[in-house]
């Protein structure tokens, strides 16, 4: 059942076990199934994205694991996006979807990011690099509170 899943999409399914089913209300997907299902998408939107889309798609995800584990992995508008309490906070918008010249990552008002009376929520990003990292890092840690 669990040959060629993914280190998260195993993370996923032990994180499952673990839980104790939190009910349904009538017989559907438990809490916990719908977020290995949506942790599932979320990965499978990563993968199906190819050059500078997927490689800065595939740091994100990597921060998010880093830094605010506590998010929960899925897909917004069939983007790779990360949730608070349901709330997405932060998601990948890739270049090819729209051709565009590049790629962004974008921050919803759940976001801890509320800096005075003007702040970005939106970042355009041509490839990743050490300075992006950093700069990405410290973001989604600010984000997710």
């Amino acid at each position: 059942m669990t040959e060629g899943l993914s280190a998260v999409e195993l993370q996923a399914l032990n994180q499952q076990q673990r839980t104790t089913d939190l009910g349904t209300g009538g017989g559907g997907e438990s809490v916990a199934e719908q977020k290995v299902r949506e942790a599932a998408e979320c990965l499978a939107a990563i993968e199906a994205l190819d050059g500078p889309d997927r490689q800065i798609a595939e740091l994100l995800h990597k921060v998010v694991q880093d830094e605010a584990a506590h998010l929960d992995h899925k897909t917004w508008n069939g983007f790779p996006a990360y949730a608070r309490d349901g709330k997405v906070v932060v998601f990948f918008q890739p270049a090819s979807k729209y051709d565009s010249r590049y790629g962004s990552i974008g921050f919803t008002e759940e976001a801890f990011l509320d800096d005075g009376d003007f702040w970005p929520t939106s970042f355009a990003v041509l490839a990743v690099s050490d300075k992006f990292e950093a700069k990405l890092r410290g973001l989604v840690v600010k984000a997710a509170g």
